[in-house]
């Protein structure tokens, strides 16, 4: 009885332990070893490993059995040893295929396994980058959610002093209208940021593989070098798994190339006849004449040609891309910090300053409670403006350093 009790809580313990609350590191850690996307590129790799084996070899030999010469008419006519030709057949042949051939088809399957290599980076750094974003995004919601609490906590306060003032005749009633239209507002705004959290979350569980994911710790600062960024385009994982795809597509050509050479085959057959005649050994070899090459091999190598030049153009288009994706987010990322600056030494502080001086103002009776609850209201939107623009500059940190710099370890 007592185990039956206590099995709830045990079937919750490891959910309860696998929750703990994730730092940056940690969610990037577990998004690398959780994301089914990340296995799946990397079982994909092991396949064209596994495959690479068997490229280049020779094929399988082939068995054959028989009956020549079985006679069917006449006097001998379906018997065994009725005809000196007649003969039980068994036999062995072997394809072999030009020296080229396969060392082409063994060059290609390498070029395969660099591609899934190339394509398994790619995919973990997309991961990290998406977890990143998710965490830092899930981090500023978390920041903004308690601000708006903040400052929702403190109008709620100047609620009974506006009743008061209209009770006593020193407010109009319908200034009371104004304090419970900035609650709303900000109500309005606190919805939104909930779902904000909750959107973050649900994409931070898609890669860490948390069901409802909790973080801690400081949000990362990540240093912005765009010279270094630049420098290391030629590194990009996209463009590395671009590159191999260009690799197995020039490899497609030599394959195409080696089929105008001719291919071997052998046989080997051991013939068994009546006892009265001998047996019978024959052997044999085929080889392939490719007389027609224009019309079948030529067009083929004209086909891994064109491939191969689509993927030296996928490659250049793809590095022309990243390298203009990187310039725009360098030139975003100056924009926002500006901003954020702006905000933090000009906005913010001159919001703080107003909210003060309209609240020694309402204090001495030379405002009313309106103005104090309108210069609340812009601190508070004024400490949201600087919270969003430091969220947009957290994530273009992150996204330039993640997506073009070195891996964070």
């Amino acid at each position: 009885m007592r185990f039956l009790l206590l099995a709830p809580l045990l079937a919750v313990l490891p959910a309860a332990a696998h929750a703990d609350p994730l730092t940056f590191d940690e969610a990037l850690t577990r998004a690398a070893a959780e994301a089914p996307s990340i296995k799946a590129r990397g079982l994909d790799a092991d396949a064209r490993r596994s495959a690479a084996t068997a490229a280049g070899r020779l094929p399988d030999p082939r068995l054959g059995v028989g009956l020549d010469n079985f006679p069917v008419s006449g006097p001998p006519a379906f018997t065994y040893a009725g005809d000196s030709m007649t003969m039980a057949r068994v036999g062995i042949s072997q394809d072999v295929p030009n020296l080229a051939k396969r060392r082409a088809e063994a060059a290609r399957a390498r070029t395969e396994i660099g591609v899934a290599d190339a394509t398994l980076i790619a995919e973990t750094r997309r991961v990290r980058v998406a977890t990143a974003l998710a965490w830092i995004d899930l981090a500023f919601a978390e920041r903004r959610l308690t601000a708006i609490d903040g400052v929702l906590a403190r109008l709620r306060e100047f609620v009974p002093a506006s009743a008061a003032g209209i009770a006593s005749g020193g407010s109009r009633p319908a200034q009371a209208l104004d304090i419970r239209q900035s609650i709303a507002g900000l109500e309005d705004r606190r919805s939104e940021v909930a779902a904000e959290v909750a959107r973050a979350k649900a994409v931070l569980a898609r890669w860490t593989g948390d069901a409802d994911p909790e973080i801690e710790g400081a949000i990362p600062d990540f240093a912005v070098d765009p010279a270094a960024l630049r420098a290391a385009i030629e590194r990009h994982p996209d463009l590395l798994a671009a590159i191999a795809r260009t690799r197995r597509a020039e490899a497609g050509i030599t394959v195409a190339r080696a089929g105008k050479r001719p291919d071997w085959s052998f046989d080997l057959s051991y013939g068994r006849r009546a006892e009265r005649y001998g047996d019978m050994v024959s052997v044999g070899a085929t080889v392939s004449l490719p007389l027609f090459t224009r019309k079948r091999q030529d067009p083929m190598i004209d086909a891994s040609v064109a491939d191969a030049g689509a993927a030296r153009a996928d490659e250049e288009d793809l590095r022309r891309g990243l390298l203009a994706d990187l310039e725009t987010g360098i030139a975003d990322h100056l924009m926002h910090h500006e901003q954020w600056m702006r905000a933090q030494s000009t906005l913010l502080p001159l919001a703080r300053q107003r909210a003060d001086l309209e609240i020694a103002s309402y204090s001495a009776g030379r405002a009313s409670l309106t103005d104090m609850i309108a210069a609340q209201t812009m601190l508070a939107d004024a400490s949201l403006t600087a919270l969003d623009r430091e969220a947009t500059v957290a994530r273009d940190g992150a996204r330039l350093a993640l997506t073009y710099g070195e891996d964070r370890s």
